[in-house]
């Protein structure tokens, strides 16, 4: 019988990250079934599955609850393709609402889970670590600090690196001065980068303040935007764009932004640790529902939003390496405060490339994926 592995990366970063992994573990057992939950990365590798990330990406407490008898249905459907399936093996990638609810039905039926990428419970519901002792194998960590939290709790994690610094040591990029040629922009240009998002509600929060922010700067610099926008989004999302026609606006992809932009205003997410590994300054915003916020503020624990922030930690001269503005703090006027204090002094920008690029070094020992893949086999 063929060995089967069932994955469930309910996000666009976790297929990313996990199609790294299953690449490699299906270069050395091509005769392995992959099923479950993932996006285009993971489907591009034969996968089958049974819901795309497009359909699981929703943001907030509020919104989960307004979609829980959507979710009610995956999971259920997930079980019965389990009972089905009878994976060798299973491999649950960040995620953690759904995940760790399948991670205990997977032990009551024997069957290995391997979590990748563990609940950032460092920082908010630190009690489910209580569900990842009882019902998670084997716990395979992407920053070196968690090793230690988790020892605390009497949990063996195991550090393998972070997959974003593997994904983008594979990838170049034209020289700068290529980049400005093509679209014909003047070297003086200010190239300010728009990172809004992955999900529909970040879109409708964020995006507007950032535009907003842009509309102010141009008035005082020669600026051009480069926008990233998933390709995953509806380009209705994306509407607004067409009140803002005294801006330049050029649509990249999320590398190319944090790869030539000055400056990027970059919505709180996986993309601050991305924009940190390019070493590019940044100012951190984040606005949800209000009551999504109030909620969120009970539960969070931690001083800063960002993974920027969190990674650079123990490394700063300062209390941290990049500005973050929540909530009301994240308004257009605001922004384009923090980015006048950025592109008006080079030393600014100088130091906090340093401190990122730092943080980044700390990290970029070790390749995740052949890692992660080993471990699997070992299942297998």
């Amino acid at each position: 019988m063929a060995k089967k592995l069932f994955v469930l990366a309910g996000e666009v970063s976790g297929d990313m990250h996990a199609a790294g992994a299953i690449a490699e573990l299906l270069q050395a057992r091509p005769d392995v079934k992959v099923f479950g939950v993932g996006g285009p990365k993971i489907r591009a590798l034969g996968a089958e599955l049974l819901y795309d990330t497009a359909q699981m990406s929703i943001m907030g407490m509020v919104e989960v609850i307004k979609h829980a008898s959507f979710l009610r249905r995956v999971i259920r459907e997930l079980k019965a393709a389990v009972l089905r399936e009878k994976p060798s093996v299973a491999l649950l990638v960040d995620y953690p609402g759904m995940n760790l609810i399948m991670a205990r039905f997977l032990r009551e039926l024997g069957i290995p889970v391997i979590y990748y990428i563990s609940p950032q419970v460092w920082a908010w519901k630190e009690g489910r670590v209580k569900a990842i002792k009882r019902d998670v194998d084997r716990l395979l960590v992407i920053f070196d600090f968690e090793v230690e939290f988790f020892q605390r709790h009497g949990i063996h994690a195991e550090f393998v690196g972070h997959p974003v610094i593997e994904e983008l040591a594979e990838l170049s990029f034209p020289p700068q001065e290529l980049f400005l040629k093509k679209h014909t922009l003047a070297s003086e240009t200010h190239l300010l980068g728009l990172l809004p998002g992955s999900r529909k509600q970040e879109i409708a929060h964020i995006l507007p303040d950032m535009l907003q922010a842009a509309r102010l700067l141009s008035k005082e610099y020669r600026v051009v935007v480069l926008l990233g926008r998933a390709a995953h989004l509806d380009k209705e999302l994306f509407q607004i764009l067409s009140d803002y026609q005294e801006l330049s606006i050029i649509e990249c992809s999320a590398y190319e932004v944090m790869q030539y932009s000055e400056l990027v205003l970059v919505t709180s997410g996986t993309a601050t640790f991305e924009s940190l590994c390019f070493g590019v300054p940044m100012i951190v915003v984040y606005r949800t529902g209000q009551l999504n916020y109030l909620i969120a503020r009970q539960l969070v624990k931690l001083k800063s939003i960002s993974l920027a922030n969190i990674v650079a930690k123990g490394l700063l001269s300062s209390d941290r390496a990049v500005p973050e503005l929540i909530q009301q703090e994240a308004n257009g006027a605001e922004i384009f405060r923090q980015a006048r204090m950025i592109l008006d002094d080079p030393s600014v920008a100088s130091a906090m490339r340093s401190e990122l690029l730092a943080a980044r070094a700390k990290l970029a020992e070790i390749s995740p994926s052949p890692r992660v893949a080993a471990i699997l086999q070992e299942y297998l």
